[in-house]
């Protein structure tokens, strides 16, 4: 099985979806954040392994990881572009059994890390997949509430136990 990683430049794909564009007007980190609970959303759904990549380049220090969501964030070190980071992660993750894309829009990025093997995936199909993914979790969602099955604590005890439990309930 072919294990598919996504990396996002972050700001790349704020500057490029209109949602957070406008987000981003008002509050910066906001937008960050959004983007952050729209990927970890996208990595439950699609299997991929999203990395999420922002760039640091004007900030002093060191550069970091953290993980939100369940998705590893990068920030960048001082003086490092979000293009190294992701060009090094590309390599670092090129193997046997991976196939990795690089979500930007970014032409010259994109020719960078065509060159080393990857995929690249433009901002504007990134969002029309995000939004294909949301539509088919509203679907699921829909189909589960309308055909009554419900995954309720309930219904995964046995005759016994919930007659058990009434008892209890009644305090007898």
């Amino acid at each position: 099985m072919i294990q598919e990683i996504l990396i996002v430049d972050g700001y790349n794909i704020i500057g490029a979806w209109p949602e957070l564009q406008k987000l981003k007007e008002i509050r910066l980190e906001e937008a960050r954040d959004r983007l952050i609970g729209i990927m970890g959303e996208y990595q439950s759904f699609s299997g991929m392994k999203v990395i999420l990549v922002f760039d640091a380049y004007y900030v002093p220090g060191l550069g970091r990881k953290d993980v939100h969501h369940k998705l590893p964030v990068y920030f960048t070190k001082e003086k490092e572009t979000a293009d190294e980071l992701i060009e090094r992660l590309v390599t670092a993750h090129i193997g046997r059994r991976k196939q990795i894309y690089v979500a930007t829009s970014d032409m010259t990025e994109q020719h960078v890390i065509f060159g080393k093997g990857a995929f690249r995936v433009p901002a504007g199909e990134l969002l029309v997949k995000v939004r294909q993914a949301r539509q088919e979790i509203r679907k699921k969602i829909e189909e589960d509430n309308s055909s009554g099955r419900h995954n309720t604590f309930d219904s995964k005890l046995s005759d016994d136990v919930k007659a058990m439990f009434e008892k209890w309930r009644r305090g007898r």
